[in-house]
């Protein structure tokens, strides 16, 4: 009888033993546990320590309330001013409604994953390409509220949204640096074109200083001379005084302009009269008519009569010249040319 009776303690202890083992779970602090008993969901949430569930009909979910980091893959996509760019990101969340993490989405994590990826692809559509290099807070923002809407009914608090990286072609990558370079050249030839500005106002001021006092002028030259002398060189600097200068520019502007020369025959010309014997003695003969004094025709007499010209007979020879008439008194007639 009485060992009957330590049988059954001790198989009462070893049951309540392997109870407890089976139903003993320990929830963490950073935990919170969602109990389904028979399919059913208990709306207490077990708090983080130990706790007990029936073995075999409660099933215990534990749900990580930590903030999450997630990268976000690279995606490709053409933005508003039409540039191919790859962009990443990374996503920041945390699961703040354990039940509606349990319940209302399959895998919180992956949804959240996906989500990212659209609305990212979204933002590269909508964005100009400098907004993406420089007015990523902007972006940033725009993204994260375009997460955070869907993922409230998921249970999940999304807490920030980061663009990492933009990667773009090798040619944008060349332009932009062609253009970087254009704007900073720009830049140096306005500041350059300043300090000639205000380096010729200065000039200008100290010529009319210069200008009261000859012996300023002199002094200032001076100084240039031992300037140049102090370096090691083989320069050699002559002053020339100024008012030597300007009395020959004064004595220049009285001379009288030198005559004109009469231009040379071209060079063609002459090889053409040289190579053309014919047409140089028409260029002689020219030039004796030219020079020769002008003949004197002198009238004809009243009582003379007048010229009689013979025609040339027909059996005359080519070569002979046809006479010409002269008048029949012997007085004075006209000469022949």
């Amino acid at each position: 009888m009485l060992e009957d009776l330590v049988v059954a303690v001790v198989a009462a202890g070893s049951a309540g033993v392997v109870y407890l083992v089976g139903a003993a779970r320990v929830v963490k602090q950073y935990e919170r546990g969602v109990v389904l008993r028979l399919g059913r969901l208990l709306p207490n949430v077990r708090q983080p320590g130990f706790t007990l569930i029936v073995p075999g009909v409660d099933r215990l979910r534990k749900v990580n309330m930590q903030i999450v980091t997630m990268p976000v893959p690279a995606q490709e996509g053409i933005t508003r001013d039409n540039v191919t760019v790859r962009v990443d990101a990374v996503v920041y969340f945390k699961v703040v409604n354990p039940t509606e993490a349990v319940i209302a989405v399959e895998d919180y994590r992956f949804a959240v994953s996906q989500m990212a990826q659209t609305s990212l692809r979204s933002i590269i559509g909508k964005s100009d390409l400098d907004d993406l290099l420089s007015n990523r807070e902007k972006l940033n923002q725009g993204l994260e509220l375009m997460l955070d809407s869907p993922a409230i009914g998921w249970g999940v608090q999304i807490d920030r949204v980061e663009i990492k990286d933009v990667s773009l072609p090798e040619t944008m990558k060349r332009s932009m640096s062609r253009q970087a370079e254009a704007e900073r050249e720009r830049r140096a030839r306005v500041i350059n074109a300043d300090a000639e500005l205000l380096a010729s106002k200065k000039l200008a001021e100290a010529a009319r200083t210069m200008s009261g006092q000859p012996s300023a002028l002199q002094l200032r030259l001076l100084q240039t001379i031992v300037a140049v002398a102090a370096e090691k060189n083989s320069t050699l600097v002559l002053p020339f005084p100024v008012e030597l200068l300007r009395f020959l520019e004064r004595a220049g502007h009285g001379e009288p302009a030198p005559a004109a020369r009469p231009e040379a025959e071209p060079a063609a010309e002459r090889i053409e009269l040289e190579e053309a014997p014919e047409a140089s003695q028409i260029a002689e003969s020219l030039a004796s008519l030219g020079s020769a004094e002008p003949l004197e025709l002198s009238e004809p007499s009243a009582s003379s009569e007048p010229l009689k010209f013979t025609e040339p007979s027909e059996t005359a020879e080519p070569g002979e010249r046809p006479a010409s008439a002269e008048p029949e008194d012997g007085g004075a007639g006209t000469e022949r040319v």
